[in-house]
């Protein structure tokens, strides 16, 4: 690598993404199951879009909220997968300082916007459960839209401050990125200046965004949980438990990794780096390509007609 990469500087005009340090040897066996995990996050996202879009007996809240979902994993994986691709196949380490930092946005902006999906979908889980014969009055198309509005503008005006704050800062130390892609704390950490405050803004956005949603969603499904130990037999209890089995699934495959990062992040000093590195990959690879596995083998409705239209 050229010393141009680690002498002085304060405007640059690249980064230098370095994939998976220390094991850049075997960058084009990594990107074998990365490829596939990708390729299965379009099909399957894809998929439900276009079975939900096609039968109409599926055009209701939690099938608008699930829709919201597979966009949201779309954008999310392919924000980050295609540049990887290129690292790992062609080798191709630059990006340009303001794609980097449209990166940084996009990857952080909808990994804010799913967390608010999942509490959407806890949301009407909640009213589907508990107030039954109320749930077409109190969840119509209007609401629906302006909670999908919110969860949007939420994910866009709080995660907006990073690359303001990334663009503003001196870079003199390096512009190498430990990383196949730009996140936050990546790129702060090149700073040579006091970035206190972009660091302190992120753990906000970290803590008051799973916090509050984890909080929500905690308190929804104790509402759930009584309602349902409160019905007559067993069968139906297991039978209305099992409506909320995939916003469950989705939801430790969403949170339970991201609360291990930030243990790892801040007790795992000792821990290499190219395994810090290979988690958080997994962490915003592996839910877009479960969420449309998941809601595909646990959802009746849409399992029955997606084999339906395949054999058709």
């Amino acid at each position: 690598m050229s010393d141009s990469n680690t002498t002085d500087f304060t405007n640059p005009s690249t980064f230098i993404l370095l994939g998976i340090p220390g094991l850049e040897a075997s960058h084009v066996w990594i990107s074998i199951p990365f490829c596939t995990m990708y390729t299965i996050a379009i099909l399957g996202n894809f998929a439900i879009l276009f079975v939900v879009k096609r039968e109409k007996s599926l055009h209701g809240p939690m099938y608008y909220f699930l829709c919201m979902l597979a966009v949201t994993d779309l954008v999310l994986s392919t924000s980050i997968l295609p540049k990887m691709l290129a690292i790992f196949w062609f080798n191709s380490r630059e990006i340009n300082f303001s794609a980097c930092l449209t990166q940084m946005y996009f990857i952080h902006c909808f990994s804010v916007m799913e967390s608010g999906i999942f509490v959407a979908m806890a949301l009407d889980r909640y009213v589907a459960i508990c107030h039954p014969l109320r749930h077409s009055t109190i969840l119509t198309n209007p609401l629906v839209a302006k909670i999908g509005l919110a969860v949007l503008l939420r994910g866009g005006m709080l995660v907006l401050p990073y690359p303001l704050l990334a663009s503003q800062w001196p870079y003199c130390r390096t512009n190498i990125i430990p990383q196949p892609y730009c996140a936050h704390i990546a790129v702060v950490n090149l700073a040579c200046d006091d970035t206190r405050i972009s660091s302190y803004y992120g753990l906000f956005v970290l803590y008051s965004v799973m916090g509050l949603d984890g909080i929500f969603i905690a308190v929804s499904y104790i509402q759930i949980l009584r309602a349902i130990f409160r019905l007559p037999t067993k069968d139906a209890r297991l039978k209305t438990f099992g409506t909320c089995s995939s916003h469950l699934c989705s939801i430790l495959a969403f949170y339970i990794p991201g609360l291990f990062i930030s243990l790892m992040n801040r007790f795992g000093q000792n821990v290499p780096l190219h395994f810090h590195v290979l988690i958080a990959n997994l962490y915003l690879l592996i839910p877009p390509m479960l969420n449309p596995i998941i809601y595909g083998v646990r959802t009746k409705q849409i399992r029955d007609r997606l084999l339906r239209l395949i054999t058709h």
